[in-house]
């Protein structure tokens, strides 16, 4: 395994020397929801689990654009006009706060920033890379024409989004009985490609010695389906800037107090016995 390792960054260092300053690429990929979501032990009829699956699927299943050159990339959902109705449940609007972003990360200069819209404001949350601590595995399958090598990464759960709100309200639901362990961790699969040798990936994902395709995690793949090498038409690889400066600790922050004053107003209106209005 350390000789596959050796021989990628030999392969890395290599087309990055005797490679055109022009050298890019455009990845497209799409999620997919490979498993059920947690219904947290209720009692539901399996007609209404899948239709909030379906609804799910609907509102989960997204088609995303990364940009990249060889020590940059960007990353963005391709944005398309929904049907009537569409966006998702009620529940995953208002729980999610707003959209996924536009994420931009420099491997050289070891930093990242990552447009949001949370709370119908602009955050620009920029602070440094940190290497993930991929485990090189020995398997390979076919994503298209493309040999791909498995890698795996064990990362805290973030804290602040969706899932950990939807947790807050199961919480407040069960009253503090019988409560399930939480997990504070996840393990991430990562399938990437020597074929294309340079250290991105979608999303935060990076730093292994080819470009990401596949990303396994948490019920839920995200695959690379077309990939295009130096076209005609030479897009700038360059930041977000639209929004208030932030670093990623600050955000975080921001987000626990705004998601803890979401769940205090839900457990005061349970308690007048009223939604509100």
């Amino acid at each position: 395994m350390k000789n596959i390792f050796l021989v990628a960054l030999t392969l890395v260092a290599t087309v990055f020397t005797v490679t055109a300053q022009d050298f890019q690429g455009k990845a497209i990929y799409e999620t997919k929801l490979t498993k059920a979501p947690d219904f947290g032990g209720r009692d539901m009829p399996e007609a209404r689990k899948k239709e909030i699956m379906e609804r799910m699927k609907s509102a989960m299943e997204k088609t995303y654009i990364l940009t990249f050159n060889r020590t940059e990339s960007y990353y963005v959902e391709d944005e398309k006009l929904e049907a009537p109705g569409g966006g998702g449940p009620g529940w995953m609007r208002f729980v999610g706060g707003g959209s996924t972003g536009k994420y931009y990360k420099n491997i050289k200069e070891q930093n990242y920033t990552n447009q949001v819209e949370m709370y119908s404001k602009n955050f620009l949350i920029k602070d440094e890379l940190k290497k993930p601590e991929w485990k090189m595995g020995s398997e390979t399958k076919k994503i298209g024409n493309y040999t791909v090598y498995k890698a795996t990464l064990t990362t805290p759960i973030d804290t602040t989004g969706m899932g950990a709100m939807t947790r807050m309200f199961r919480r407040g639901r069960q009253g503090g009985e019988s409560q399930r362990k939480i997990p504070t961790e996840k393990t991430v699969v990562a399938w990437y490609t020597l074929d294309i040798p340079i250290s991105q990936g979608p999303a935060e994902y990076w730093g292994l010695p080819g470009l990401i395709l596949e990303i396994e995690q948490e019920g839920s793949t995200l695959v690379c389906t077309k990939i295009v090498m130096n076209a005609d038409d030479v897009v700038e690889v360059k930041a977000p800037t639209k929004g208030k400066d932030i670093n990623q600790q600050d955000f975080d922050a921001l987000m626990v107090k705004k998601r803890q004053e979401m769940m205090q107003n839900f457990q005061q209106r349970r308690g007048s016995g009223g939604r509100g209005r």
